[in-house]
């Protein structure tokens, strides 16, 4: 990378963000972020901040200090030790409430409105991130649910006690649910 203006460039592009998306998320005006990119103008200060923050990269000191961060490795570790926390967490609540054996109608409903709305909070949390890293992280224990529960109990079974639709609503929220709560302010 040679400026400031090409690591915001590639950082934008590689999390899926267009220019307008990164100035509504920074509240930053969109007319700055293109000169910036365009390298009219030079970055300074809260509004290198703002960017840098939403881009997850490092503010460069700089010139020759333009680089991403990245996580060290225990970092790393202690961040996939809680995804998969979180996926098995994730599955154990939408099995209970409609797979167990003392499931009745009202647990199973339960089950159906966790599967929107605990997707959908995931979704309000992780706004900056794109709908296949999010589907990825979050949604990887849905999907090796389904198939286990499918190769256990049969597609039927799966269907039947409700888990199997509730499972790929999850998957459905997590990957379009940006455009549910995606919301235009009116000036």
């Amino acid at each position: 990378m040679s400026s400031i203006a090409d690591l915001i460039i590639h950082s934008r592009k590689s999390k899926n963000l267009t220019q307008e998306q990164l100035a509504e998320l920074s509240k930053v005006n969109l007319r700055t972020i293109q000169r910036i990119e365009n390298n009219e103008n030079k970055p300074r200060g809260y509004t290198l901040k703002l960017i840098c923050d939403i881009l997850e990269i490092e503010i460069p000191n700089s010139e020759s200090q333009i680089f991403p961060s990245k996580p060290n490795q225990i970092e790393l570790i202690i961040n996939y030790f809680f995804l998969v926390i979180i996926n098995l967490t994730l599955m154990g609540i939408i099995g209970w409430t409609t797979l167990d054996s003392d499931a009745n109608i009202n647990s199973k409903f339960a089950g159906f409105l966790l599967s929107f709305f605990i997707p959908i909070f995931i979704v309000f949390l992780t706004k900056n991130m794109s709908k296949t890293e999010r589907l990825l992280k979050f949604g990887t224990g849905f999907l090796l649910y389904i198939i286990l529960t499918i190769i256990i109990v049969g597609f039927p079974g799966a269907f039947i006690s409700g888990l199997l639709p509730c499972l790929s609503m999850c998957l459905i929220t997590l990957f379009y649910g940006d455009k549910i709560i995606k919301h235009k302010t009116v000036a």
